[in-house]
């Protein structure tokens, strides 16, 4: 087995003798680049933002911001990271370095202040700067924001890029305006010439310090036997929740399995009666490979934390975790999703409504994996996704509710509604979905509904809302999707 190793800036670093625990974040301070800081050691304010060369969508290769407070350094054995350090061009001895172009625009428009965030805004926005299709999209983006959309700029820079970094002094003017002036990249620039190569392909990896083992297995079958063989064993794809775990909770895994560059988990393919998105694709590629397909999740993906989140978080993940709060199960209920899940031995489908079994727990066996979500086709016409949350991004949802209705000659004739944090387990709304089938989309009927929707599940009072709040949360929502689709309808 080859020495465990990372090219950061151009230069191979070994990982040994950090502990398999250590984030890429702190292997980076370590080895004397600072620039990377730690803000919330959570994936919350981006201050530990660096780039990663990834499988790209349009290009070979596509430069992705992620959070390095996450992301267990032994899972980028093998891969390239830019940090904010190795986007300067560094001259002769004695000399200034060369700022990069988004460097020098965060500079000159007063975009840093205490600079303790700049760090993390640079490679986010480094990151969007490179996005392929940016400048290819410059012109619509500009007539959109000549529409009143915000969130683009004139140079097609996307804010929304930028949602996972926060920024507590300075303001985000000048930030913004940082963003909406950087131009393309020149044809010589080195980074955006090696968006045309391919990305490093995965490496196995076997990394064991102080008792404990970070594993990278080639193939889907070895990583299958694996698990058969030690069913204690902690799998991480992007690593969002474990992350958090290791550095809010100090867990230390004795052994930790990475699936996020299996192949036979990285698949996204149509077929003639569903849709198939492997477990390991990150939601970003997800949502920029489908482009739109599915109206229902690309509503939900603005709303999914953030796009540094979002860059490594997966599907599977997100159902893995079994939590009654995740944002992707009220949706992929509404639409019907099944799980494949693999072990040794072969697979099995089972349905998302079967799935979860109490809170944090499911039909899944610890030698199983979630191999693919299937949802199938033809989608219904009629969808929406409502996130009731203290913050409008980037935060836990108190109440989320997917809907897909198929309404024909103002007939329900079909409804599927999931809902998340109103019980142990992500649930769909059986009772309120037999109270719309089979009659008009009316008022009166949704008003009905409405209030046996009220009474789904078993919500519970917290921090984030109280019982009566979330009940009555579901019962608006109701309302609220009558009331945009009989507005669409008029218009």
């Amino acid at each position: 087995m080859v020495e465990a190793r990372i090219t950061v800036n151009g230069k191979e670093t070994p990982l040994s003798p950090a502990a398999p625990h250590t984030t890429v974040l702190d292997l980076l301070r370590e080895r004397g680049l600072t620039g990377t800081k730690e803000g919330c050691a959570e994936g919350e304010c981006g201050a530990c933002s660096v780039l990663v060369a990834r499988p790209g969508v349009d290009k070979p290769t596509d430069w992705v911001a992620v959070n390095a407070c996450l992301v267990p350094a032994a899972a980028l054995d093998g891969q390239e990271v830019i940090t904010s350090e190795g986007l300067a061009t560094v001259g002769e001895p004695g000399t200034r370095p060369t700022l990069h172009p988004v460097q020098e625009e965060m500079a000159v428009r007063g975009g840093s202040q205490c600079g303790y965030c700049t760090p993390g805004f640079i490679c986010s926005m480094a990151s969007e700067y490179y996005r392929s299709d940016r400048c290819a999209h410059a012109e619509a983006d500009a007539e959109a924001a000549d529409g009143g959309d915000h969130e683009h700029g004139p140079n097609g820079f996307d804010l929304h890029s930028l949602s996972g970094n926060l920024c507590r002094c300075t303001g985000y003017r000048p930030i913004r305006d940082a963003a909406f002036a950087v131009g393309a990249p020149t044809e010589d620039d080195p980074l955006a010439q090696r968006r045309e190569q391919e990305p490093p392909a995965p490496v196995a990896t076997e990394y064991t310090r102080d008792g404990a083992t970070f594993l990278r297995k080639d193939t889907l079958a070895e990583t299958l036997q694996l698990l058969r063989e030690r069913p204690d064993a902690v799998v991480v794809a992007g690593s969002t929740d474990y992350g958090v775990e290791v550095n809010i909770r100090s867990r230390r895994a004795g052994c930790v399995v990475a699936i996020d560059r299996l192949p036979e988990l990285r698949e996204l393919r149509a077929e003639s009666d569903h849709i198939e998105i492997g477990a390991a694709v990150t939601l970003t590629e997800i949502e920029r490979r489908l482009d739109g397909d599915v109206p229902l999740l690309a509503e939900l993906f603005p709303q999914f934390a953030s796009r540094l989140i979002r860059n490594s978080g997966t599907l599977g993940g997100n159902l893995g975790t079994g939590s009654p709060i995740g944002d992707s199960p009220p949706v992929l209920l509404a639409l019907e999703a099944s799980l494949v899940l693999a072990d040794a031995d072969g697979e099995r489908v089972v349905p998302l409504a079967d799935y979860f079994t109490g809170y944090r727990q499911s039909v899944r066996r610890p030698d199983e994996l979630i191999r693919a979500v299937r949802i199938p086709l033809p989608l219904s016409p009629v969808t929406a996704f409502h996130k009731i949350a203290k913050r409008r991004f980037d935060d836990i949802s108190s109440v989320a509710i997917g809907f897909a209705l198929d309404i024909e000659g103002g007939i329900v004739r079909k409804a599927r509604i999931g809902l998340g944090g109103v019980a142990a387990t992500p649930i769909r709304a059986l009772a309120t979905e037999a109270a719309l089938e089979g009659k008009p989309w009316s008022a009166e009927t949704v008003e009905a509904a409405a209030r046996v929707l009220r009474g789904e599940g078993t919500p519970m009072s917290d921090h984030r809302a109280s019982s009566i709040y979330r009940s009555a949360m579901l019962g608006q929502s109701l309302l609220k999707l009558h009331a945009q689709t009989t507005e669409a309808v008029s218009s």
